[in-house]
């Protein structure tokens, strides 16, 4: 009985949420690797008197799990998408 109020309520949710919901996960992906990436890189770098080797070092490390992060979302985002799709093309033929 849960599982159908989960369903109803997936298919009640305005036009807009998803995408919404898109960009703010997308936008995290980019945001908090950034920023720990350099508090961490500028705390190593006084710490072990590496300017700016460790700075540098950890912000690429940073764009990089922002990257491979970006693509999974957006991989199952265009999932999500296409299942949706296919259920509505279903719909539509079955009418006809």
């Amino acid at each position: 009985m849960e599982d159908n109020k989960k369903i109803d309520q997936k298919e009640n949710v305005p036009w807009w949420q998803p995408g919404i919901l898109l960009f703010v996960q997308l936008s995290g992906w980019i945001v908090v690797p950034i920023i720990m990436a350099v508090f961490l890189g500028k705390w190593l770098d006084q710490k072990y008197n590496t300017k700016p080797w460790l700075f540098l070092a950890t912000v690429i490390a940073a764009f990089v799990v922002s990257m491979l992060g970006i693509v999974k979302e957006a991989n199952q985002a265009i999932k999500q998408m296409e299942k949706l799709n296919n259920k509505d093309n279903t719909n539509k033929d079955e009418q006809k």
